[in-house]
């Protein structure tokens, strides 16, 4: 047990460090490339920060753990909303001033609904993932077609998106950062994987539960970490963008990557716990987002902080009182 812990720390932490290695050089060579720093900032950040999730789903599902892939995804867009959103917002009063973060929020519900309908029949396969990845396709086409219309508007959520990407390098540098990311991401995706996978089985739970727990929240740590420095810095509109976008991603790229390569029978707790959870948050994130009163219209106070970070203990405390109830079953 712990070499398996130990496997999952380590693996955790050469995730999140090659996850910053790969997307730094992969802005880079775009950027050398001549691509537009506003599509390098919609795209190439955008997957590169879901990369370690994509990583870990891919890993999960070529291993035969697709459910720790499953888990991943899901778990991660629990967690963005309710402790890295949440406890974010109890340090850092989060006003929306964007009107293309207003027009994306409503998509993410719209994807987890769209993912909730395909999984409905109890089993979800390779057409099912091909469908989700057209529709990020589709996403990312309408994001970055909206986003030249607003770049004339100085819209703060492309402008700061622009403002915050890497450092550009040279190409041989770009290069030699962006293999020696993708490599570290792999090894470290396999470490987190193997441990995961092997404490699930010495303690007699599901991958699915760990997927959820352990390595969702491992996973989101870059997201707690970018979102607080944005707060911090008065980019409120990217700290709130930086959780919308990985949304997004989890939903159509990392929840699509086990049906692409092991397709399988949903888990149980998926389609009567965690769907409906993570609908229910989105939801009430749309609530707190837009909000019914005028003064607390487009923002996200302490108040709607602290509930949500309540949301995450509640979540938490659900899944670890079902899992030790069936262990003992």
């Amino acid at each position: 047990m712990l070499l398996f812990s130990a496997a999952i720390l380590v693996g955790l932490a050469l995730l999140i460090w090659s996850a910053d290695l790969f997307v730094d050089g992969a802005s880079s060579i775009a950027q050398n490339m001549g691509i537009s720093p506003l599509i390098v900032g919609i795209v190439i950040i955008g997957l590169g920060t879901s990369a370690p999730e994509m990583l870990v789903s891919g890993v999960a599902a070529f291993q035969g753990n697709p459910g720790l892939g499953i888990g991943n995804a899901l778990g991660s867009n629990i967690t963005n909303i309710t402790l890295v959103l949440g406890f974010t917002a109890i340090l850092y009063v989060l006003p929306v001033h964007s009107s293309l973060l207003k027009k994306e929020l409503p998509l993410v519900l719209a994807t987890a609904l769209l993912a909730w309908g395909l999984m409905a029949d109890g089993y979800f396969s390779r057409i099912d993932g091909v469908i989700l990845i057209i529709a990020l396709i589709i996403v990312f086409g309408w994001m970055i077609i909206s986003a030249k219309n607003n770049t004339s508007n100085h819209d703060p959520l492309i402008d700061d998106t622009i403002e915050e990407l890497p450092e550009k390098m040279s190409r041989n540098k770009a290069m030699i950062w962006t293999i020696g990311g993708l490599i570290l991401l792999l090894i470290s995706s396999k470490m987190l994987v193997w441990g995961a996978s092997n404490i699930a089985h010495d303690m007699g739970i599901s991958d699915l539960v760990i997927g959820l727990t352990i390595v969702a929240i491992g996973t989101s740590l870059p997201e707690l970490a970018a979102t607080i420095s944005s707060a911090r810095k008065g980019e409120t509109d990217l700290a709130v963008g930086n959780i919308v976008g990985s949304n997004l991603f989890n939903t159509l790229a990392v929840l699509a990557i086990p049906g692409l390569i092991q397709p399988l029978d949903v888990p149980a707790g998926v389609l009567d716990r965690d769907m409906p959870i993570m609908i229910v948050l989105t939801i009430l994130l749309l609530i707190f987002s837009f909000g019914c009163f005028k003064n607390s219209r487009f923002k996200i106070n302490r108040g709607k902080g602290i509930i949500l970070l309540m949301a995450f203990i509640a979540y938490e405390g659900l899944i670890f009182y079902q899992s030790t109830y069936q262990s003992t079953l």
